[in-house]
C-alpha cells in the first residue's frame, strides 16, 4: 500500500499542465485558471478620493470649533478646484479630493449653519477618510498571477483594471464511466422493482458534479458491463478524445474487477492501493488505443460511495487542477477541537466525517462506513487522522472543511 502523500506526489508528477488556452468573458471565468499574468495598466483608485460623505478640508485651518465657507460641491464622477484657506468642499463617497485639501470630515461631525457655511467640531488628522491613488492597485503590477484559480472577488478585481475578457487554461476533457453489473440508473427501475443485489448508481452523479465544479468538459459514458473486453473497448475509445478517463468501481482484486487488466492491456498502471481509510483501492495509469493514438491519463476510484468521494477530493481534485496549470492544488488542514472519542486507532490514515458545532468543536458522524453517503451530506468536512492515532474529547485535530475541498 502507498502512503497518501507519497502517492499524491507521484500522481502530480504525471500531471503536466495541458497545452492551449482560450479567451473567455470575465463574466464567465468563475472557477477557471488564468493562463497568463494580469498586469494593471492604471492605478486603482485613479485619484485620491473620499471614502465618506462629508466635507474636504485643509486640516491646518481647523481648531476645536471652526466655521468654514462651503465653496464647491464634488460628486463622484466630477472634479473640484483648488480649495482655498478656511474653505470646505461638500464631497461624496468616491469623489476626487480637490487640490489643497488633505482630509475629509464626515458629515456627522459637521453642523450646517446656512447654505454657504458649516461648523466643524473636530480637528482631523491629515489623510483622514482619503483613499490614496493606487493604494489598491498600482499601474504596472501583476494583479493576478498565471495559475491562479479565479473566484468571484478575482473577477471583480480583473474588471477593476479594465479586463472584459481573460486568457484561461482550456478545460480538461474527462470521460467518466462506472463499472458493475449491479448498478442501475435512477429512473430506469422503480425502487419496488429493483432486482436482488442491484443498487442505484450514485457515484456517477457526484463525480460528474465534482468534475463540473472544476471546470471540466465531461463526457458521461454510462455503465460499462463487468467484462474485460467491454472495459478495454471503453478505455480505448475514450482515450482518443479525452485528457483523463475517470472510473469508479472495478479497481479491487476480485475476479469481476477488470479495470486493472484492461488498463494494462492498453498501457500501464502507476499506482494501485492507498494506505487510507476510506479509499484503499485506487489506480492511476495511462492508456492508448494504439501506437499512433494520443495517450490519456487514467484514474480508477473505488466503488464504495464515500471511498470514491474522498479519494476524488484528496487525489483527483489536485490532479485536475494541476492539469489546468493551477498553482494552489490542495487546501491546508486547520486545527479544530474534537468533541468526540475515537478510541480504536487504525494502521491506515483515516478521514473521518465530522460536523462543526456552534461552539467551534467537531462532532463525529456515528457511522463511518465507506458505504454511508449520508455522512458526507451531513458533515462539514473531514478529520485527517494519522495512522495509529486515537482521539479523545478536547484533542486538537486536523480539519479539512468541505467548503475548501468542494470549491
Amino acid at each position: 500500500m502507498r502512503a497518501l502523500d507519497e502517492a499524491l506526489a507521484e500522481l502530480l508528477e504525471q500531471a503536466v499542465p495541458l497545452a492551449g488556452s482560450q479567451s473567455v468573458a470575465t463574466f464567465d471565468a468563475d472557477g477557471r485558471v488564468l493562463a497568463q499574468d494580469l498586469i494593471a495598466s492604471l492605478d486603482v483608485p485613479g485619484h485620491d478620493n473620499s471614502s465618506m460623505d462629508g466635507y474636504a478640508v485643509r486640516s491646518s485651518d481647523l481648531s476645536a470649533t471652526s466655521v468654514l465657507k462651503v465653496t464647491q460641491r464634488i460628486a463622484a464622477g466630477s472634479s473640484g478646484h483648488l480649495l482655498e484657506a478656511m474653505a470646505a468642499a461638500r464631497i461624496f463617497t468616491g469623489a476626487p479630493v480637490p487640490p489643497g485639501a488633505d482630509a475629509v470630515v464626515m458629515q456627522e461631525d459637521v453642523e450646517t449653519l446656512d447654505a454657504e457655511q458649516v461648523r466643524v467640531s473636530v480637528v482631523p488628522p491629515a489623510g483622514q477618510w482619503i483613499r490614496r491613488r493606487g493604494e489598491d492597485v498600482a499601474s504596472g503590477t501583476v494583479v493576478l498571477a498565471r495559475g491562479e484559480r479565479l473566484g468571484s472577488a478575482a473577477l471583480g478585481l480583473a474588471a477593476s483594471i479594465g479586463f472584459d475578457h481573460l486568457q484561461v487554461s482550456r478545460p480538461v476533457r474527462v470521460a467518466l464511466f462506472s463499472t458493475g453489473d449491479e448498478l442501475v440508473m435512477p429512473g430506469t427501475v422503480a425502487p419496488a422493482d429493483m432486482p436482488p443485489g442491484a443498487i442505484y448508481n450514485s457515484n456517477r452523479f457526484f463525480l460528474r458534479s465534482l468534475l463540473k465544479r472544476l471546470g471540466c468538459e465531461v463526457t458521461d459514458l454510462g455503465i460499462v458491463p463487468d467484462k474485460l473486453d467491454a472495459t478495454i473497448a471503453a478505455l480505448a475509445a475514450a482515450s482518443q478524445t479525452h485528457d483523463l478517463i475517470l472510473t469508479s468501481g472495478g479497481v479491487s482484486v476480485g475476479e469481476e474487477d477488470h479495470i486493472k487488466p484492461a488498463v494494462q492491456a492498453l498501457g500501464e498502471l502507476k499506482l494501485w492501493q492507498m494506505a487510507i481509510k476510506p479509499g484503499k483501492p485506487f489506480a492511476y495509469g495511462r492508456v492508448q488505443a494504439n501506437a499512433l493514438a494520443p495517450q490519456a491519463h487514467f484514474i480508477g476510484l473505488p466503488g464504495n460511495p464515500v471511498s470514491s468521494f474522498v479519494t476524488f477530493l484528496l487525489l483527483v481534485r489536485p490532479f485536475v487542477l494541476k492539469l489546468q496549470g493551477a498553482t494552489a492544488l490542495a487546501p491546508a488542514a486547520m486545527p479544530a477541537v474534537a468533541r468526540f472519542s475515537w478510541p480504536k486507532a487504525d494502521k491506515r490514515r483515516e478521514f473521518l466525517r465530522v460536523k462543526l458545532l456552534p461552539s467551534g468543536g467537531l462532532e463525529l458522524f456515528a457511522n463511518q462506513s465507506s458505504g454511508v453517503l449520508t455522512s458526507v451530506v451531513w458533515g462539514d468536512g473531514l478529520v485527517d487522522n494519522p495512522p495509529g492515532q486515537v482521539i479523545g474529547p478536547g484533542d486538537v485535530v486536523r480539519f479539512l472543511p468541505f467548503s475548501s475541498l468542494l470549491s
